[in-house]
């Protein structure tokens, strides 16, 4: 609510309504609809504008005569569960949340695209390496693949997995998507400009699958599950090459530079380093004080990675030293992921609570 300098009566009402209250009578004068129930307005010097805060994380400038709103700024109003940049190109990421995926200008920071789809959950989110598609694991079991600039349906995957996908990663020749699920199971599907195969099923986790990770020959990947395993994939014969155990909910796997090592993060607030030639653990570092350690990113040259979790806090790594260098605190809520961008000079982190 605010009150304007002849009197009359600023209202924002829960439904998404504004409007302007005559003084004498208080009979609606003017209206106006935004997205999300107004939460806050904040008038300007001169009381001919005002920036109107809502629910739904939209900041407008509204003109205080007419009404009319104007978008300035927007974001997530949920917990964001993951981000992705393209290959190679620095200037948009996408993140994804309940309802919808949002492809943001990473220099100017604005919302490019938004992609919605109702009442559902986007758990994990991806972009082919040709750049030709979007691709995301939903919590009603689905695959579905958006092209990048229109937001339009490519194709969906129905009944990928049961509950839920929950990790997802295309193979570097854009013809394959990898995909896990909330029961274990890990999936590869052949990706067809009509069609979409399942290749291959292969059930050895018994929790959630919370990250895929594929290395450069695409014929080894890795995925961390929450029932304390990492496996280490063939991808040509679609069996199990390596088995890593801790007594820990895996949240995330990384293959450092030159991929000799593993780099694996989860409930037990640990960081760990692992041999992939025998999967025999290397070196344990404490990565946090307390909460679980969410997300983990390394560089492309693989001398520095970054640790988020439940501490709210970024560490910036050493890897070859295991030390913190820096730590930045700018969120209020649990890390979710993070993202080195491709040119290596940005880190991206999402949470909790719905900030990028």
């Amino acid at each position: 609510m605010a009150l304007l300098p002849n009197g009359d009566l600023l209202v924002g009402a829960g439904d998404g309504t504004l409007a302007k209250l005559g003084s004498q009578n208080l009979q609606v004068k003017v209206q106006a609809e935004v997205l999300g129930g107004p939460t806050s307005i904040s008038l300007t010097s001169d009381a001919t504008h005002m920036f109107l805060g809502t629910s739904q994380s939209n900041i407008y400038f509204v003109d205080s005569d007419e009404l009319k709103a104007e978008l300035r700024n927007t974001c997530h109003y949920e917990r964001i569960n993951d981000i992705a940049f393209p290959l190679n190109y620095s200037e948009v990421f996408a993140t994804c949340s309940i309802n919808d995926i949002r492809v943001w200008n990473a220099r100017n920071r604005q919302e490019l695209l938004r992609i919605q789809v109702q009442n559902l959950e986007c758990n994990c989110i991806g972009f082919t390496p040709d750049g030709k598609s979007i691709i995301s694991g939903w919590n009603d079991g689905k695959i579905r693949a958006f092209l990048p600039q229109s937001g339009k349906l490519l194709y969906a995957i129905n009944d990928a997995h049961r509950h839920g996908v929950t990790a997802i990663i295309s193979a570097n020749n854009s013809t394959r998507v990898l995909s896990g699920g909330i029961e274990g199971e890990v999936r590869i599907w052949k990706i067809g400009k009509q069609t979409q195969t399942m290749e291959s099923s292969m059930k050895e986790h018994r929790g959630r699958v919370w990250a895929i990770q594929i290395n450069r020959n695409n014929d080894l990947a890795v995925t961390a599950s929450s029932d304390g395993s990492c496996i280490v994939w063939d991808l040509r014969s679609f069996t199990r090459v390596i088995c890593l155990f801790e007594s820990t909910m895996f949240k995330q796997v990384l293959y450092n530079a030159d991929e000799s090592q593993l780099l694996t993060t989860g409930s037990d607030r640990k960081i760990t380093y692992w041999d992939t030639f025998d999967g025999q653990s290397i070196r344990m570092l404490d990565g946090s004080e307390e909460g679980e350690v969410n997300a983990l990113a390394i560089t492309r040259e693989g001398d520095y990675f970054v640790s988020g979790g439940e501490d709210q806090r970024v560490k910036f790594w050493s890897y070859d030293e295991g030390v913190i260098l820096y730590e930045g605190i700018g969120h209020s809520g649990s890390i979710n992921k993070i993202a080195f961008s491709p040119d290596q000079r940005n880190i991206v982190t999402v949470g909790a609570e719905g900030a990028i």
